[in-house]
C-alpha cells in the first residue's frame, strides 16, 4: 500500500502542472495605458487568455521609469499567476537608482523575449545637417552647441543620446523633458536640435515629413522605416547599437512547468501571422527566446547601460 501510495502521488505531479494555469493570470504593466509596454502586453495578454483558457487581467503600475510596478512583481506571490512586461526602460531606470529596494535581475524569473523596437533620431526638415556623417563632423566642430532632448533623465532616449556621445567622441547638451510629445514639440520649435525617440512614438512625424529621420539606431534596418540608414551605416558611428524591447517576466520562485508552459505559449503566439501582423503594426519587431537566453540579456542590458552611466559621469539618484 505503502508503493501504491507513492506510485500515485508521483503519478500526481505531472498531473497537477498540466492544470496551470487553474485561475486568473494578472500582468502588471510597469507604464501607463496607450505606451509600448501597454500595446504589447495587452496583445499578448488576450492571446494567453485564448490559448491557456483562463482570464488574463492587465494592471497599469505606472510610476519612477518602470520600478514601482516591477517592485509589485517582486513582492508577489510566486505561484505564476503574476506577471509583468519588461522593457528597455525599467533596466536603465535600475542602472540610474541607487540604493534600490529589489534586484533589477535576481529578484525575477525570466519568462521570455516578446520583441525588439529600434529607436530613430531625427531632426527638423529645415535643419542644416541631414546626415549622421554631418551631425557628428558640426558636433566635433561645436562641443555643446548642438542640444537634444529627452523625455526624462535617464529614459532609454537620453541614454541612447548619452551612448551617441561616447561612440562618436562628442559633446552635445542634454535638455530633459516630461514626454515624448512634450520633447517633439521642443524640437519642432527649435529649443533642442535633434531627439531620439522610439519608431512608435515618431512613425507618425516621420512619414508626414514633420520630421527628417537621420537614421535608425539598431544595428540592423527597421522593417517599419525601411529606406532609413543605420546610424552604423554612417562610417563615424562604429558598434552603435541601441534597442528597446519587451518581454515577460515573474517574481523569482515560480514553479518550473508555469515558466516552461508559459514560454512555450509564448513563442507559438509569436509564430502566429496574426499576432505578428499586431506587433509589428505596434512597430516592434517580433522576437522570442528561452527564460535561459531572456535572463542572460537582462544581466547584459544592466551591465551596459551601468556603464554607460559610470562613463557619462550620471550620478545614480
Amino acid at each position: 500500500m505503502a508503493a501504491a501510495g507513492l506510485l500515485a502521488a508521483g503519478l500526481a505531479t505531472p498531473a497537477a502542472a498540466q492544470e496551470y494555469p487553474a485561475q486568473t493570470i494578472k500582468m502588471v504593466i510597469s507604464f501607463g495605458a496607450g505606451g509600448g509596454s501597454d500595446i504589447i502586453g495587452r496583445i499578448v495578454a488576450q492571446r494567453f487568455q485564448e490559448k491557456l483558457g483562463q482570464s488574463v487581467v492587465v494592471e497599469n503600475k505606472p510610476g519612477a521609469g518602470g520600478m514601482l510596478g516591477n517592485e509589485q512583481i517582486a513582492n508577489a506571490p510566486k505561484d505564476g499567476y503574476t506577471l509583468g512586461v519588461q522593457t528597455a526602460g525599467q533596466i536603465i531606470a535600475a542602472s540610474m537608482t541607487k540604493n534600490m529596494r529589489y534586484d533589477a535581475v535576481e529578484a525575477f524569473d525570466w519568462v521570455g523575449q516578446i520583441a525588439t523596437a529600434g529607436l530613430l533620431i531625427v531632426v527638423r526638415p529645415d535643419y542644416p545637417h541631414k546626415d549622421i556623417k554631418s551631425l557628428v563632423a558640426a558636433a566635433k566642430a561645436n562641443p555643446d552647441a548642438i542640444k537634444f532632448g529627452s523625455p526624462g533623465f535617464g529614459a532609454t532616449q537620453h541614454m541612447a543620446a548619452e551612448l551617441f556621445k561616447q561612440v562618436a567622441g562628442v559633446n552635445m547638451l542634454h535638455v530633459p523633458y516630461r514626454t515624448s510629445p512634450e520633447a517633439l514639440a521642443a524640437l519642432l520649435s527649435k529649443n533642442v536640435d535633434v531627439l531620439f525617440d522610439t519608431v512608435t512614438a515618431l512613425l507618425g512625424q516621420v512619414q508626414s515629413g514633420q520630421v527628417s529621420a537621420l537614421a535608425v539606431t539598431g544595428k540592423d534596418r527597421f522593417s517599419a522605416v525601411p529606406n532609413i540608414p543605420t546610424a552604423m551605416e554612417s562610417g563615424v558611428l562604429p558598434n552603435y547599437d541601441v534597442t528597446t524591447w519587451y518581454g515577460l517576466f515573474g517574481p523569482k520562485g515560480m514553479p518550473q512547468p508555469a515558466i516552461a508552459k508559459l514560454n512555450k505559449s509564448l513563442n507559438e503566439m509569436l509564430e502566429e501571422a496574426a499576432i505578428r501582423e499586431r506587433l509589428v503594426k505596434a512597430g516592434v519587431e517580433v522576437k522570442g527566446s528561452t527564460p535561459q537566453a531572456w535572463r542572460q540579456f537582462m544581466i547584459d542590458e544592466y551591465k551596459k547601460w551601468s556603464a554607460v552611466r559610470e562613463k557619462a559621469g550620471l550620478e545614480q539618484r
